[in-house]
């Protein structure tokens, strides 16, 4: 068994890892997001984008860009902990966390075959779907209709729903 700490990689080190992956005719997929207090949805969305390719990379946004997209009162996790609850999941193979404000960078730098994005999005919609093309990347927008969301949760848990 893979521990998830062993599954949790830094860019440069999830690279050499995804070279090898390649070598051995694998293909690779790419998810990425919050991750913030996690429900059925991510599962539903990861197990979704882990069967468009031989090996599922999820890319978790670090703190503080959590913080720049969600407001100060997020993450209620820390990134660490989010990275090795994922790093969990059976269908996940690398988790890395990344600290820009949108995937771009990441898509630039492990050059994915698949980009998977929930279904909160379409192809068209999809922010980084110019640069996926570009660098012909295949995006697929997998999981079940959007019906559970981080921020709903927080609402009820609160109590102002």
């Amino acid at each position: 068994m893979i521990l998830p700490e062993e599954k949790i990689l830094e860019r440069p080190r999830l690279i050499d890892r995804l070279e090898a992956d390649r070598a051995e005719g694998r293909t690779v997929a790419l998810a990425n997001g919050l991750f913030d207090l996690l429900h059925v949805g991510h599962l539903r969305y990861l197990l979704g984008a882990c069967a468009e390719a031989d090996r599922l990379v999820v890319a978790v946004n670090a703190d503080a860009s959590a913080r720049a997209l969600k407001g100060p009162d997020r993450p209620i996790v820390p990134d660490h902990e989010r990275a090795e609850l994922l790093a969990g999941f059976a269908c996940v193979d690398y988790v890395t966390v990344f600290e820009e404000l949108d995937v771009e960078p990441l898509l630039r730098s492990l050059r994915p075959d698949v980009h998977c994005k929930g279904t909160d999005y379409t192809v068209e919609t999809l922010p980084e779907a110019a640069l996926a093309r570009t660098l012909g990347i295949r995006v697929a927008i997998v999981g079940d209709p959007k019906n559970h969301a981080t921020r709903e949760m927080i609402k009820k848990l609160r109590g102002s729903d």
